[in-house]
């Protein structure tokens, strides 16, 4: 299950690397095309924002397996040693029901737009949405994984370079 489970972190990671790289080859064109031609690519610029939703959205969830997002936990480490572990689980706890308001609202985005077809590119307007869905089933996953497990798990350095 380790492995399955690195695999698809890794493909997230690809994935991200790759929508970046296309958004960077889309905008470029265009503002080239835009000042050199007096012209442009009208379905780039939809291809783009939707990249970038999906590029931030699945990086909030890899952000959030690593431990990498911000966390002030001085108060707690200082006043209530005891309890740090049950206060870490409790902040997991309140993490995975906004995952979950988070996957429910993106679903019945998702579904209600699907159908509604986008002019310029021709896909669908709830691949936005999607991306929510996607996103927050992730990070329910971590913050499942953490109540049960060491909720003070940090990602090491060395997996996230490799």
């Amino acid at each position: 299950m380790g492995r399955l489970a690195s695999f698809l972190w890794k493909w997230i990671d690809v994935a991200t690397a790759v929508l970046m790289s296309a958004m960077i080859v889309m905008v470029f064109a265009n503002v080239v095309m835009r000042y050199g031609f007096s012209s442009g690519l009208r379905a780039g610029i939809e291809l783009s924002r939707l990249g970038f939703v999906w590029i931030v959205m699945l990086g909030a969830a890899v952000v959030l397996r690593r431990g990498e997002h911000l966390a002030v936990t001085e108060f707690s480490e200082a006043f209530f040693p005891r309890a740090v572990p049950i206060l870490r689980r409790l902040a997991w706890v309140v993490v995975l029901v906004s995952a979950s308001m988070l996957f429910w609202g993106a679903w019945r985005q998702t579904v209600a737009n699907w159908h509604n077809i986008s002019p310029l590119t021709g896909l669908p307007t709830g691949l936005v949405y999607l991306s929510g869905v996607v996103s927050g089933a992730l990070m329910a996953l971590v913050a499942i994984v953490r109540i049960f497990g060491n909720p003070a798990y940090v990602q090491p350095q060395t997996e996230s370079r490799q």
